[in-house]
């Protein structure tokens, strides 16, 4: 089971995606946060495989999110899920540690591609 902590600022937007995720059998939705500040203790707290992760957010924005949270909790995937899909952005999402870039417009197999590519890869790591 692949577990998943959603994050972005729109609740719409977190409620949709773990409405899709439920529906599959090998994913497990373990929390959802509205901004990155949050995330990084929802991360700390439930060490999700993988974390789906918006980059324009309040308090803590996706980058440093991903910075901090690659940080505090290596084990855990980071996919980036925005609407800015453009080459800088992508570039500075992987810097700070995001393993996939899967933009919002784009349909949704990419992105359980990518959670399930991310979750492969957790699970190759040896645990801590």
């Amino acid at each position: 089971m692949i577990t998943v902590l959603l994050v972005d600022d729109q609740p719409t937007m977190r409620s949709g995606l773990r409405m899709r995720l439920e529906l599959e059998p090998d994913m497990a939705v373990v929390g959802e946060a509205g901004d990155g500040a949050a995330a990084l203790a929802l991360a700390r707290e439930t060490r999700p495989d993988v974390i789906i992760m918006d980059l324009e957010m309040p308090i803590m924005d996706g980058f440093t999110a991903t910075a901090a949270i690659r940080s505090a909790v290596p084990e855990s995937a980071v996919v980036v899920h925005s609407l800015y899909d453009d080459a800088a952005n992508q570039a500075r999402a992987r810097a700070a540690g995001a393993v996939a870039f899967i933009g919002k417009h784009r349909l949704e197999a990419p992105l359980l591609a990518a959670i399930r590519r991310a979750g492969e890869q957790h699970e190759a790591q040896p645990a801590h």
